[in-house]
């Protein structure tokens, strides 16, 4: 059924080497309350390595509601349109592939998109954890000092928003404004909603909306998590000129300012003493809010939670610098490292 009272709803999903969380996300998806059109699930594979492909194969033989398709482009934002433009559905619901979800999901979506008339409704991004530096990296994903105040990380907040993880548009939104961008390999969703908002359209957050997103199991592929934000936020801001926000630009400033005094103490000596003042605050601050968010999660979390609130910092503020050597100073194509999954376990 797919009419205007009772949509089908078409849940598009790209992945690439999940088969450690493809199983528990789809068994969350196909446990959804099935909305009065029902829903199918389109599994737009990257090319997986790493046995993903036989699980999803072995799935979609039991559940018609899937169908597996290939991305050769192994990006999300080209898996994202791939199933778009497969979906047979008039509602999008984007899901991605280490997240669960609550059995009311699609429901939630569906019923907050039609109470605030918004053309794009997500949730928060809850987390969840299950190793002591997942832990530390999931306390501090909530922190507004790591994220900037970003809404998105805020489990409470309901209202517009300037962007939301995943989403649920109406189809006939993306002919309007278009699909996910492909030279993207990060950001993909930030862009899409700057464009939506530049045409009008509006973006709503609620809590109803539930999901469980798995935080990055080290320290190193969290800082190569953010390198990578920050790396492609550059060509987000090339490509409409402005940033969506000004908290994107914070992190790489810093940095920035670190290098130069660095750079220029080495000939005068006083811009040293400048680099202590930048250095020491900032520091003094990290240790202060770790402080605060061991006693709220655990001390235990205490040696961690410096080094995680770095890697959110340090690793957006070095990827947007190298972003802006790479795609404003240089034209480079983008490295290895600004490219390959910061998930693959053999990094």
């Amino acid at each position: 059924m797919n009419s205007p009272a009772r949509p089908l709803v078409s849940i598009v999903l790209p992945c690439r080497n999940e088969a450690e969380n493809i199983i528990d996300c789809l068994h969350s998806i196909l446990e959804q309350e099935p909305p009065e059109g029902g829903f199918e699930v389109l599994v737009a594979d990257g090319m997986s390595t790493d046995g993903t492909r036989e699980l999803l194969s072995e799935l979609a033989s039991h559940f018609p509601q899937i169908r597996v398709l290939d991305n050769p482009g192994r990006i999300v934002s080209t898996g994202l349109n791939a199933a778009i433009r497969e979906a047979r559905g008039n509602i999008i619901v984007r899901m991605d592939a280490h997240t669960t979800y609550a059995p009311d999901y699609v429901k939630q979506c569906l019923v907050v998109m039609s109470e605030t008339g918004a053309d794009n409704v997500g949730g928060p991004m809850r987390t969840r954890a299950e190793t002591l530096s997942e832990e530390a990296i999931r306390a501090v994903f909530h922190s507004p000092f790591a994220v900037g105040g970003a809404r998105s990380h805020n489990v409470d907040y309901e209202g517009w928003v300037d962007t939301v993880i995943y989403g649920c548009w109406k189809k006939t939104t993306f002919r309007e404004v278009g699909g996910f961008d492909e030279e993207l390999v990060r950001n993909q969703d930030d862009e899409h909603n700057l464009r939506m908002s530049r045409k009008g359209y509006r973006v709503y957050q609620s809590p109803r909306i539930r999901s469980w997103y798995r935080v990055r199991g080290s320290l190193s592929t969290l800082f190569r998590q953010y390198m990578q934000y920050g790396y492609w936020k550059i060509l987000v801001i090339q490509k409409h000129r402005t940033p969506a926000s000004w908290r994107h630009v914070v992190p790489g400033s810093f940095v920035a300012g670190l290098a130069l005094l660095a750079m220029w103490g080495c000939f005068w000596r006083p811009a040293l003493w400048a680099e202590l003042g930048l250095v020491v605050p900032y520091l003094l601050l990290v240790l202060l809010m770790s402080l605060f968010m061991a006693a709220r999660s655990g001390w235990r979390l205490l040696p961690l939670l410096p080094a995680a609130f770095c890697c959110f910092h340090l690793g957006y503020g070095y990827g947007f610098l190298r972003g802006v050597w790479d795609f404003w100073l240089f034209h480079n194509a983008p490295q290895t490292e600004f490219v390959r999954l910061t998930r693959d376990p053999r990094l």
